[in-house]
């Protein structure tokens, strides 16, 4: 197939590696990054529908779209209308994750678990609320899209009103923060799990977890990922049980009823408490870094999950999942995620160790390719994959291949997967 694939990121760089292996693709990616180059060809047409022209002048058969921003923007219906063949939700169905009121106000109507919270754009009905809570902490959410940064955990009833003062002004995400959510917290461990959908029907991937605290041990601020593995061995056939018959499918009957059916990935950010799922959040896309280690331990052709998925037709689809463990880590630079990094120079070191160069491989995302030359751009850079039959091997060799990967000011967490191997 011809294939288009929205977005930048290693999340976009790991859905064509995992496309390239089945070796009869020409992979397109708008806009790319300075590695996709090497596995198809970058293109930049910002204006989705002359994008769209594009997708029907190059005889596009799929196009997969990667970041939630032109999911929420309508690049699904814009494709849709010109008898494109797309993956990924419209964007009545990309407010699950455009809106957090929106998402919240789903869940309470069609009686998915989640957190207590109110919704709101009045600083006195925030302050009442969380005057009325018992327990601390107290989580608090700009509205919008905010680049996965939008949820503040407030250790105190002062904190979270500041907080609130700081998003209603505008102060810490501009329009994103117009309504916040305050929530109650919920003391548990954190799952992602996703499904990829048709509207009506899913299949379920292997549930992650993500680590999205700077440091080791969760500490500093939160970042877009540091590192992931999968499949965790904290979720067990009953608790996927539940996930399915009290998230996955309400959620898909709810939104047929909005007149919004969800096609694409549904990504449902679960905490687990006491061995019962509850919502925090949704997404309408892949984690980012959670698809880097997924792709790999899909053994059936990716190709056919999302081309199937977009055609309504994933009943017909019997996927398989390799009995291998992934773990993820994210190489960041100097400054991140505080503020922009200088420009410099990726070197990669000649890998001779035939096990590790077939269990492992880096996903590159902020990167710009110049004179033929690798350059880390700042932010999160690249993923260093690792594949094994345990966590534990799967673990090493990503930490044996983010050795072989150096540039200036490099930085990342040394305790990926600890949840898996801390006992």
């Amino acid at each position: 197939m011809n294939i288009l694939i929205l977005g930048s990121g290693g999340r976009e760089y790991s859905i064509a590696l995992a496309l390239q292996n089945e070796k009869n693709h020409n992979l397109y990616f708008m806009p790319g990054n300075g590695a996709t180059s090497n596995l198809g060809k970058n293109i930049n047409i910002t204006d989705y529908k002359k994008l769209a022209i594009f997708a029907k002048e190059n005889s596009i058969d799929l196009t997969i779209v990667g970041p939630e921003a032109p999911l929420v923007d309508g690049v699904v219906d814009i494709f849709k209308e010109e008898g494109l063949t797309i993956f990924g939700p419209s964007k009545a169905a990309a407010q699950l994750e455009g809106s957090k009121a929106y998402m919240k106000n789903i869940l309470k109507k069609y009686n998915i678990p989640t957190a207590a919270f109110i919704e709101t754009s009045s600083k006195e009905e925030a302050y009442k609320f969380i005057d009325s809570m018992r327990n601390l902490p107290i989580v608090v959410k700009a509205d919008g899209l905010c680049g996965g940064k939008g949820v503040i955990i407030a250790q105190s009833k002062d904190e979270a009103k500041s907080t609130v003062d700081d998003m209603l002004n505008g102060e810490s995400f501009g329009e994103a923060g117009e309504v916040v959510i305050v929530e109650e917290f919920l003391d548990g461990y954190e799952l992602s799990v996703f499904a990829i959908c048709d509207g009506t029907n899913y299949k379920i991937l292997p549930a992650a977890q993500d680590h999205k605290r700077v440091g080791d041990g969760d500490t500093g601020p939160n970042t877009g990922g540091m590192g992931a593995y999968a499949p965790t061995p904290l979720i067990n056939d009953e608790l996927y049980k539940k996930i399915e018959e009290r998230v996955i499918k309400p959620t898909l009957k709810g939104m047929q009823e909005e007149n919004a059916p969800f096609e694409g990935v549904l990504f449902i950010g679960v905490m687990v408490v006491r061995n019962e799922p509850i919502v925090l959040e949704y997404n309408v896309r892949f984690g980012d870094p959670e698809c880097e280690i997924l792709m790999p331990l899909i053994e059936s052709k990716v190709s056919e999950l999302f081309y199937f998925g977009a055609i309504k037709q994933l009943d017909k689809l019997d996927i398989k999942i390799k009995n291998k463990f992934a773990v993820g880590v994210v190489m960041a630079s100097e400054n991140y995620p505080y503020s922009a990094s200088a420009h410099s120079i990726i070197e990669l070191s000649n890998i001779v160790d035939s096990e590790l160069l077939e269990n492992s491989h880096i996903s590159f995302a902020g990167v710009e390719e110049k004179d033929g030359v690798l350059l880390a751009t700042g932010g999160r850079v690249a993923v260093c994959v690792g594949i094994g039959d345990t966590v534990k091997e799967a673990r090493d060799r990503a930490y044996l291949l983010s050795s072989e990967i150096t540039f200036d000011g490099k930085k990342f967490r040394s305790d990926i997967a600890y949840q898996a191997l801390k006992n």
